[in-house]
């Protein structure tokens, strides 16, 4: 299997430990940001916004692009977001890029499959897609509980530092080994 469809399921883990992460950190958020824990739990709700309206016609305007080009800008707006998480000043600023990063997810989800399909050859795409696809169930399995322990040891913002380099990770895998 070509190491770029591991980068691809690098992607999709920061991309899934950021969407859920945050549900184990919202005391410690609506602590932060003096709002109640449901004002807080909105941040969850701001994601899936950015995924469920943002991600199908980013998909489709980024359908003109050539597919390394789209998913390595994605990643790149995800990353910046992740810091933009991390150096948030208020609740709004931290909602306004979840849902921004949310955006990310959808398109990302969409295209990213195809290209792990492609470059894997018609024999492997089914193994291709299930390699990127478990970045997710890998998110939720340790990603998760570790960024939630990370902000109860250190701080909110250390979860979005650690998934911000994650994601830088990807980003530079996707920007060297992407053939595409």
């Amino acid at each position: 299997m070509p190491l770029a469809v591991f980068i691809l399921g690098l992607c999709i883990f920061c991309l899934g430990t950021t969407e859920f992460m945050i549900s184990g950190l919202l005391p410690l958020l609506a602590k932060s940001f003096a709002v109640s824990i449901p004002q807080a739990g909105l941040l969850i709700s701001g994601f899936a916004i950015g995924v469920a309206a943002g991600g199908p016609p980013l998909t489709l305007l980024l359908m003109r692009v050539n597919p390394r080009r789209a998913l390595t800008m994605l990643m790149l707006v995800f990353t910046i977001g992740q810091i933009a998480c991390a150096l948030s000043p208020s609740y709004l600023i931290l909602m306004i890029a979840r849902v921004l990063t949310g955006m990310t997810l959808g398109a990302f989800f969409g295209i990213g499959s195809v290209v792990a399909a492609s470059i894997a050859g018609k024999a492997r795409q089914g193994r291709a897609i299930a390699i990127m696809f478990g970045g997710l169930t890998i998110a939720n399995i340790f990603g998760v509980p570790l960024g939630s322990f990370v902000g109860q040891q250190w701080g909110w913002r250390a979860s979005f530092w650690i998934v911000a380099v994650c994601a830088a990770a990807g980003l530079i895998g996707l920007l060297f080994l992407l053939p595409i």
